[in-house]
């Protein structure tokens, strides 16, 4: 028996996978076939036109309501300014009283100096109305 060449192996790899890939190819069309028809039903069922789906498709009707209004995204929707609730005497610098302390905050607490000392008159005025 006579032993085969590395390039007639390959060679007929090659078209025995390129055969598969067809058939592959063809068992994908068959299945693909009744579910774009059932597709198109729905549209007609439901009026929807082919321009409506690409429109559903492109990248900026994602961010647009039905009138073609832009949606407010929701970072925009989340993110508003906080007003001021402490301020340095010295420096003006401000905090809002959220998140991680500024140090001028956590170094006065330390040397036992209250939080409430930096209040914002306007704040500290609204809070004693309340």
């Amino acid at each position: 028996m006579a032993r085969t060449s590395y390039a007639s192996q390959k060679s007929r790899l090659e078209k025995e996978k390129a055969k598969i890939e067809k058939q592959l190819q063809s068992l994908q069309a068959k299945q693909r076939k009744p579910i774009i028809t059932s597709i198109v039903r729905s549209m007609r069922d439901y009026g929807i036109t082919p321009e409506e789906i690409a429109a559903a498709f492109s990248p900026r009707a994602s961010s647009r309501n039905t009138d073609g209004a832009r949606k407010p995204t929701s970072a925009s929707a989340s993110k508003r300014t906080v007003p001021a609730k402490y301020r340095h005497p010295e420096t003006q610098a401000e905090w809002t009283g959220r998140g991680r302390a500024p140090l001028w905050v956590v170094e006065a607490e330390a040397a036992g100096t209250p939080r409430e000392v930096f209040l914002i008159e306007k704040v500290a005025a609204d809070a004693t109305a309340d």
